[in-house]
C-alpha cells in the first residue's frame, strides 16, 4: 500500500485522537510571558475610553430569555465591522504599561473579547470558534495560539493575554466569568464594556449569574455536572474539587446551596462549544 493511500487515514486518526485528548487535557498554565507586562503607573490617572465598545455590544448582544446573552453576528457583520476595527486600532495604540493596575485589568479584558469577536465575525459564519484554524501547527484546533494583535510594538495571541498576562498578574478565577470565548458554554458577556469603575461589580455579577445557570451548574438525572470551566482552570478556583465545590456554593443561590449540600465534587464536566449566535427565528423578528 502506497504513502499516498495511507496519508489521509493517518492524518485522520492523529486529528481524531488529538481532538479527544484536547477535551480532557488541562488548558495552557498560568504562566508570565516575556515582556514588561508588570509595568505599571500606580500614579497614572489616564483613562481608556471603552464607549465604543459598550455600544457595540449593546447593539449586537441580545439578551435570551434563558437569561444569556447571544450576539448577533451576521447584523455586526454587516454593519459594526468599523466601529469594531476602530475600537480595537484604539486600543492596540494604548502605552498599557503606562496605566494604573485597575485600567490595565479592564483594557486587558475588553481587548481579549473584542478581538474574540472579530476573529468570529472574519470566518462567519462557522459552527463554533473551534472550527477556525488560525494556527500555528498542522493539527491546531482554534485561533487561541495565532498572534492576531499588537501592543507596544508585541505581537500577541488570544492565549498569551489571557494565560500570560490576565491570569498571572492577576490571580483571580473570577476572569474565566469575563473573558469571551464565543460558545453557548461561556460565561455571557455583559452588554457594557468592562472599565476601572465597574470590573469587580461586573466580576461578581458574572460569577453569580454562571454559577445559577445550567451552563455552570445543574443536577441531572441525580448526578451535580458543572462547566468543564471547574475542570480545565481547577487550579485557579482552588487546589481541588473541594475548593471547587466552596467557590459554587459561595456564588449559588439559597436554593442551590442546599441542592449542592449532597455534593463533595462534582459526577461530571460538560461544555457545548457550539456558537453562541442568535438563533434565526430571533434574528428575522429583529
Amino acid at each position: 500500500m502506497s504513502l499516498i493511500r495511507v496519508l489521509p487515514g493517518v492524518i485522520l486518526a492523529v486529528a481524531l485522537v488529538g481532538c479527544a485528548q484536547i477535551e480532557s487535557l488541562a488548558a495552557p498554565r498560568s504562566q508570565l510571558i516575556s515582556g514588561h507586562w508588570l509595568q505599571t503607573n500606580a500614579a497614572s490617572t489616564e483613562h481608556v475610553n471603552h464607549d465604543p465598545w459598550s455600544r457595540f455590544l449593546a447593539t449586537y448582544l441580545v439578551p435570551g430569555r434563558d437569561g444569556v446573552n447571544r450576539f448577533d453576528y451576521a447584523r455586526a457583520q454587516a454593519s459594526g465591522r468599523a466601529t469594531l476595527e476602530s475600537y480595537i486600532s484604539m486600543l492596540q495604540a494604548t502605552p498599557v504599561s503606562q496605566l494604573n493596575r485597575a485600567e490595565q485589568r479592564a483594557y486587558w479584558i475588553n481587548l481579549y473579547n473584542a478581538v474574540t469577536t472579530r476573529i468570529v465575525l472574519d470566518h462567519y459564519p462557522t459552527r463554533s470558534i473551534r472550527d477556525i484554524s488560525l494556527g500555528p501547527g498542522l493539527f491546531s484546533i482554534g485561533p487561541w495560539d495565532a498572534k492576531v494583535v499588537q501592543v507596544e510594538g508585541e505581537r500577541l495571541s488570544l492565549n498569551d493575554i489571557e494565560h500570560g498576562i490576565l491570569r498571572p498578574i492577576w490571580r483571580d478565577p473570577r476572569l474565566h466569568y469575563a473573558l469571551n470565548c464565543a460558545a453557548i458554554s461561556c460565561p455571557s458577556l455583559p452588554r457594557v464594556a468592562f472599565t476601572a469603575e465597574n470590573t469587580e461589580r461586573l466580576l461578581e455579577d458574572g460569577a453569580r449569574a454562571y454559577v445559577n445557570d445550567p451552563r455552570g451548574v445543574r443536577i441531572e438525572d441525580g448526578r451535580l455536572i458543572v462547566s468543564s470551566i471547574y475542570l480545565w482552570y481547577r487550579s485557579d478556583f482552588g487546589r481541588d474539587e473541594a475548593a471547587v465545590m466552596d467557590h459554587l456554593r459561595h456564588y449559588a443561590a439559597p436554593e442551590l446551596v442546599a441542592q449542592l449540600g449532597r455534593w463533595h465534587a462534582p459526577d461530571g464536566y460538560a461544555y457545548d462549544w457550539r456558537l453562541i449566535d442568535v438563533p434565526r427565528p430571533e434574528r428575522e423578528a429583529r
